[in-house]
């Protein structure tokens, strides 16, 4: 048996309770606790703890971590696999041929020169 919430479809039995399920996927969408307690009409509260639920079956500490580890154990697959492959396989031609489009991050040593001297500029003061 499955469940399908948005995008994401999440398989029973396979170690998760079907309400824990239903919170992973929509952990998977992106959902905040509130917006979860909202869809599934029950307290903020309660959604975290079946997320921690989760999470400690699981064996990992993170909202990103349950998700790729519940991908892992295959509990929860996107429903639109094709795509986001092709959407990663596109991701990684872009990095091969350097595609313009593709926004390059400067290194972080640029940034932090920057900002150094910024900040020596906002603390002199000229004397009056």
């Amino acid at each position: 048996m499955e469940i399908i919430s948005g995008t994401w479809k999440g398989q029973l039995d396979m170690g998760l309770a079907p309400r824990e399920l239903e919170c992973v996927l929509a952990v998977a969408q992106g959902m905040t606790a509130k917006e979860i307690a909202r869809l599934m009409e029950i307290a903020p509260g309660t959604v975290a703890n079946r997320i921690e639920n989760a999470m400690y079956k699981l064996g990992v500490h993170r909202r990103a971590a349950l998700v790729a580890e519940a991908m892992r154990r295959q509990i929860i697959s996107p429903m639109c696999f094709a795509l986001a492959c092709l959407m990663a396989m596109n991701a990684m031609t872009n990095v091969q041929t350097g595609d313009p489009a593709r926004r390059e991050r400067r290194p972080p040593s640029v940034r932090i020169a920057q900002v150094r001297i910024t900040r020596r500029s906002e603390t002199l003061e000229p004397v009056a």
